[in-house]
């Protein structure tokens, strides 16, 4: 997400200064890559880079490649084969043994749907979107349809207009009926195999930090690094400032229940108890119960949770305890503050993304699932 909202800010800048650009996407990958469908890459005339489709060792080609579809006006679908151990002889020395498809579109800043148009729609919302995006291995030197489809709840934008009237259907029809839990790409058989790109966009996970003290600072920085919507929320005026927590998007001080009252919260957001003040996060868990979010951390001993839950079970208020997750973090043998706020998001990031976090030597089969 934070790669999306920088290429966001790389094209404003771009068209700013009156720089014509190309979107680079992976569109799939067959075998083992650095990146995975869905990494983006924008690229002005100037050869200025926003984003990353590998490791750093495609993006020199990439870049002069897309220099040519700025030029041409035209997309093109680039594949590079790294299968052959011997990948030094296509110049980039990948070492990934796999086959990456690169699909390089034009951007059009007189179209109202161009690609990167409709990834700043996806992220105008805090809410789910499916962009579509569709390619052809089977006539790869042909003019490629490209990045036409964006629905977003029940607003659509772009269209299949560009795509021939019997793909259309079947592509309509795929999308109305689209499971949003995964990415996939679908290569129709029937419709020339044609290849179609079905991408979720998720909003940023929104983190709110209760807990101002110096502790919380490096997991307000390391929010930060990882692009999510922080939320800092503390009784503490002196501590809970915009100067101590710059990469704040909201800052709320206050009483337990006063701050209660001024949550925002979705099915994107997690949140982390860190306020050494047991009354204050009795009154905020109570809260956070009716909220259903996926992730409550709680930082301290297992016996400082369980009597929390314990209150509020007395009180009649049922616990999600799936959710709860205390003492918050991996085990990681974390010792520092910045260690612990490691741990923190290692643990969101598996619980959001449903992974054991355990070792990768010790996993079986490839790293990322297919279709991801």
């Amino acid at each position: 997400m934070k790669e999306l909202i920088q290429l966001i800010e790389g094209y404003e800048q771009a068209k700013a200064e009156g720089q014509a650009m190309a979107l680079a996407t992976v569109v799939q990958v067959d075998g083992s890559a650095y990146r995975r469908p869905g990494a983006r890459m924008l690229v002005t005339q100037e050869g200025r880079l926003t984003g990353a489709i590998s490791g750093g060792c495609l993006e020199g080609d990439a870049l002069r490649k897309a220099q040519t579809v700025i030029f041409q006006q035209k997309p093109m679908l680039v594949t590079y084969d790294t299968t052959d151990e011997d990948d030094q002889k296509f110049g980039i020395g990948l070492g990934c043994n796999g086959i990456i498809h690169l699909l390089i579109e034009p951007i059009d800043i007189n179209q109202a749907d161009h690609p990167v148009e409709l990834i700043r729609q996806a992220l105008a919302k805090r809410e789910m979107s499916l962009l579509v995006t569709i390619f052809s291995l089977k006539t790869a030197k042909s003019e490629q349809f490209g990045t036409v489809y964006l629905r977003q709840g029940n607003q659509e934008f772009g269209s299949f207009q560009k795509i021939p009237s019997n793909c259309r259907v079947v592509i309509a029809q795929e999308v109305a009926s689209f499971a949003q839990d995964k990415n996939r790409i679908h290569c129709y058989t029937e419709l020339n195999e044609l290849s179609v790109f079905f991408e979720l966009i998720s909003p940023p996970v929104r983190v709110l930090l209760f807990g101002a003290g110096n502790d919380t600072q490096p997991v307000a920085h390391l929010a930060g690094l990882l692009g999510y919507e922080l939320h800092l929320l503390d009784g503490r005026k002196a501590l809970a400032t915009p100067t101590r927590f710059p990469n704040a998007s909201k800052i709320v001080q206050g009483s337990a229940d006063e701050i209660v009252q001024q949550l925002e919260t979705d099915q994107h957001t997690v949140a982390l108890l860190m306020t050494h003040n047991f009354d204050y996060e009795l009154r905020v868990l109570e809260e956070l119960t009716t909220r259903m979010l996926p992730y409550i951390g709680i930082l301290g001993p297992k016996i400082k949770t369980d009597k929390l839950i314990n209150l509020l079970e007395i009180k009649g208020i049922q616990v999600f305890r799936d959710a709860i997750f205390a003492p918050i973090g991996l085990d990681l043998g974390a010792e520092t503050s910045e260690e612990i706020a490691l741990s923190i998001f290692a643990e969101i990031a598996a619980v959001l993304r449903k992974k054991p976090a355990g070792f990768l030597r010790v996993k079986q089969g490839p790293i990322h699932e297919i279709g991801r």
